[in-house]
C-alpha cells in the first residue's frame, strides 16, 4: 500500500514537472516570436523565482483573455510588468486586451510602447493597423501598412484594401497595376481594377437629400453617390427584387464597398439562389474591416450553406459569427 501511494506521489511530481517544462517551452517560443534578442534590456537579470512568477502570471493572463475576461487578464499583465518592465510581449498583450475592451486610446498607447522596443516587428505593426481602423483613422492605418509592406511585400493587397476603403481610388489603382504586372494581385482585386479602369468616374459632392423616396430615386439617376444608394437599399429592405437590382448596380459603381455585397448576398438568399449568394458574399468579405460587418457576412454565408443543406459549413460560419458577435 505504501509503495502504491509512493508511486502515485511520484507520478504527480513528474506530471507537475512536465507541465512546468512544457509551459517554459511555450513561453520561450511565444516571446521569441514577438521579441528579438535585444528586446529586453541587457541589465535585466531575473532570479529563478521571479522568472517562474512572471511565467505563471503571463500564462494566467493568456488564459483569462482566451475566455473573455479581459480586465482580469490586464491585472495579471500588470503583475508581469512589475516583475519585468518594458517588455514588448507584455505591452502587446495589454494592447490586445484593451482593444477587445474597445478602449482604443490605451490600446494604441501600449502597442506604440511595444513598437518603440521592436520597431520592425511586423505583428506589432499589424496590430497597430487594427487599432487605427477601430478609430476609423485610415491615414495612419495606411502609413503603418506601408511600413509592413516594406518588411513583407506579400501584404501589399491589404494596402490596396485600405486605399479603397479610404476612397483613394487613384493610389489603389496605381498599386493594383504594379501588383498585377508582378502577378501578385488577388483575383478579387483584378475584378475591382477592371471596374475602376472601365468606368469613367464622376467626382460629385454628396449633398443632403430629403427622405422623400421619389426624390431620392430621381437624385440617384443623376448623382450616383453611395449615400443615395444606401438610402435606397434601406428603403427597399423588404423588396428582394429591388435590393438585387440596386445592389448589383452598387457593386459596379462602388466595387470596394462591402455593404453592397452584403445586401446583394441577402437578396440572393431570399430568392433561394444560395450558390450565387455564397460567391457574392465571399467576394465582398475581402473588403470588410469592421468586426460587426464581418459578423453579418458570416451570418449570411451560414444561411446560404443551410439552404444548400451543407451543415458542416453552416456550423463553421455560425461559429465565426458568434465569436465576432459577442
Amino acid at each position: 500500500m505504501f509503495i502504491r501511494c509512493n508511486n502515485i506521489e511520484n507520478r504527480k511530481k513528474r506530471t507537475s514537472y512536465l507541465e512546468l517544462v512544457l509551459f517554459s517551452l511555450f513561453f520561450m517560443l511565444y516571446t521569441n516570436q514577438i521579441n528579438s534578442q535585444d528586446s529586453i534590456p541587457a541589465a535585466v537579470d531575473l532570479t529563478e523565482e521571479k522568472e517562474l512568477n512572471f511565467q505563471q502570471f503571463f500564462f494566467k493572463a493568456l488564459t483569462q483573455k482566451s475566455i473573455g475576461n479581459y480586465q482580469k487578464s490586464i491585472e495579471y499583465l500588470e503583475s508581469c510588468n512589475q516583475i519585468l518592465p518594458y517588455n514588448a510581449t507584455v505591452f502587446f498583450e495589454f494592447s490586445k486586451n484593451y482593444l477587445l475592451l474597445r478602449n482604443t486610446l490605451l490600446a494604441k498607447e501600449y502597442i506604440q510602447r511595444a513598437i518603440k522596443i521592436e520597431a520592425s516587428n511586423i505583428w506589432l505593426l499589424k496590430h497597430l493597423v487594427k487599432v487605427y481602423l477601430k478609430e476609423n483613422d485610415f491615414k495612419n492605418a495606411i502609413e503603418t501598412q506601408k511600413e509592413i509592406v516594406a518588411l513583407n511585400p506579400k501584404d501589399s493587397n491589404y494596402l490596396v484594401r485600405l486605399y479603397l476603403r479610404d476612397n483613394n481610388y487613384k493610389e489603389a489603382l496605381n498599386l493594383m497595376k504594379v501588383l498585377d504586372k508582378q502577378n501578385r494581385l488577388s483575383s478579387n482585386f483584378k475584378r475591382v481594377k477592371e471596374n475602376l479602369e472601365n468606368r469613367k468616374r464622376k467626382v460629385l459632392k454628396e449633398r443632403k437629400v430629403t427622405t422623400n423616396n421619389e426624390t431620392i430615386y430621381k437624385q440617384f439617376e443623376n448623382n450616383k453617390s453611395f449615400t443615395l444608394l444606401k438610402q435606397i437599399l434601406e428603403n427597399e429592405h423588404k423588396n428582394p427584387e429591388a435590393l438585387l437590382k440596386y445592389s448589383t448596380e452598387g457593386i459596379s459603381l462602388f466595387p470596394a464597398q462591402p455593404y453592397v455585397y452584403l445586401i446583394n448576398g441577402k437578396a440572393l438568399n431570399s430568392k433561394k439562389e444560395f450558390t450565387k449568394a455564397i460567391r457574392m458574399l465571399k467576394n465582398g468579405i475581402d473588403f470588410v474591416i469592421e468586426d460587426k460587418m464581418e459578423a453579418n457576412f458570416y451570418k449570411e454565408i451560414a444561411k446560404a450553406y443551410k439552404g444548400l443543406g451543407n451543415t458542416v459549413e453552416e456550423k463553421n460560419y455560425l461559429d465565426k459569427f458568434k465569436r465576432l458577435n459577442k
